[in-house]
C-alpha cells in the first residue's frame, strides 16, 4: 500500500462531517503517517428542506453527489448514514466497510415533556421519518404527527421556537454531536422498531478498489455487516424506500441472527410484522423468511393501500 493520501467524500452537514471526521480519525490511528482529507459536498437532499424525501426522490439523494465524486476520483471512499444507502448499488460501487453501530434506537426529544406518554391531546410532534408516523398514529392516536426537514441543528431550532412540541429522532445522531442531555426518553423497540441500519455508518468504495479496500479493513465489524444486511434484505424485498412505512432490526447473540421487522399503512394506521433467527452468515436468507411471515399477513396490501407520500 504505497498511497501517502485518501480522500473522503461527505456530505458537509455537522452530523455527516462528524461521522466523516471519526473515520479520518481512525484511519490516521492505524496508518501513521496516512494523510487523509475530507471533500465536502452538498447533495440535493440537503438542499431541498420544503418537501419531503418521498416527493423528492427519496434517501438516495444523499448519497448521489458522493458516487459521482468516487466516480470520477476526486474521493476514495464516501461515508454514509447506513440507512440513507440505496438498497441496491450500482455496479461500480461496493460497501468496503461497516463500522460498529451505536444506539439503532429512536429517542424523545421535548423541552417541556419527559416522554411521549406525558403529552396532552392534540400535541404536535414532529418527524421526517414515515415509520415513526405510523407507529405514533398506532400507539399514541390522541397526537398530531407534522414533517419535520433539515440537520439536527434545524430541528432542534423548530422544536424551541414551538412549532413542536416534540421530536422523535435517532439517539444514534445526538448523541455523535454531544447533544444527548437533549434526549428526554429512548424509545422501545418494541413500539419504536428502528430503521433497517439505523445507528451504522457505511463506507462506500469503488467496486474492485483493493488497496482502498486494505486501507479501511481494520473498520468493518463482522456482527453489525450481518445485522444490517438482514435488516436491508427486508426493505430491499418490500421495495423499501422513504415511501414506506419500514422497520428492521436484528440482533447478534451466540453466532445467531435474531430479525423483526414491520410495515404498513400511515392511511390505514396498520402494520403487520415478522420475526425469526437464523444463522449470522446467512443474513440474506433469514430477511427473506421474515418477508415471507409478513406477505403471508398481506403487507402488499397495506403498502399499496395508498400514496403514502401524499
Amino acid at each position: 500500500m504505497g498511497r501517502a493520501a485518501i480522500v473522503i467524500a461527505t456530505r458537509a452537514s455537522p452530523l455527516a462531517l462528524w461521522q466523516a471526521e471519526h473515520v479520518r480519525d481512525r484511519l490516521r490511528q492505524a496508518h501513521p503517517g496516512l494523510e487523509v482529507d475530507l471533500l465536502q459536498l452538498t447533495t440535493r437532499g440537503d438542499q431541498v428542506l420544503d418537501r419531503s424525501l418521498a416527493q423528492i426522490g427519496g434517501k438516495g439523494l444523499f448519497v448521489k453527489e458522493l458516487e459521482v465524486a468516487l466516480a470520477d476520483r476526486r474521493a476514495d471512499l464516501a461515508v454514509h448514514s447506513f440507512k440513507d444507502v440505496p438498497m441496491l448499488l450500482e455496479a461500480q460501487f461496493e460497501i468496503g466497510a461497516v463500522l460498529e453501530r451505536e444506539d439503532p434506537r429512536d429517542c424523545f426529544v421535548s423541552p417541556r415533556f419527559g416522554a411521549l406518554e406525558d403529552l396532552p391531546q392534540g400535541s404536535r410532534v414532529g418527524t421526517s421519518s414515515l415509520r415513526r408516523e405510523l407507529a405514533v398514529r398506532i400507539h399514541h392516536p390522541g397526537l398530531q404527527v407534522g414533517p419535520v426537514r433539515g440537520n439536527v441543528g434545524t430541528r432542534m431550532a423548530k422544536l424551541d421556537r414551538g412549532e413542536f412540541d416534540a421530536l422523535i429522532m435517532a439517539a444514534a445522531g445526538l448523541k455523535r454531536l454531544g447533544m444527548a442531555d437533549r434526549i428526554r426518553a429512548i424509545l422501545s423497540p418494541t413500539q419504536f422498531l428502528p430503521a433497517p441500519a439505523q445507528g451504522a455508518l457505511a463506507i462506500e468504495i469503488r467496486a474492485g478498489d483493493r488497496e482502498v479496500g486494505a486501507w479501511i479493513a481494520h473498520l468493518e465489524h463482522r456482527e453489525t455487516r450481518a445485522a444490517t444486511s438482514a435488516e436491508r434484505a427486508v426493505s430491499r424485498a418490500l421495495g423499501g424506500n422513504c415511501q414506506i412505512p419500514l422497520a428492521a432490526y436484528a440482533e447478534v447473540q451466540n453466532g445467531r441472527l435474531s430479525l423483526r421487522a414491520w410495515a404498513g399503512s400511515v392511511v390505514l394506521g396498520q402494520a403487520v410484522v415478522g420475526q425469526a433467527s437464523g444463522p449470522m452468515d446467512q443474513p440474506d436468507a433469514l430477511g427473506r423468511e421474515v418477508v415471507e411471515q409478513m406477505r403471508a399477513q398481506g403487507v402488499e396490501r397495506l403498502l399499496t393501500a395508498a400514496p403514502e407520500a401524499a
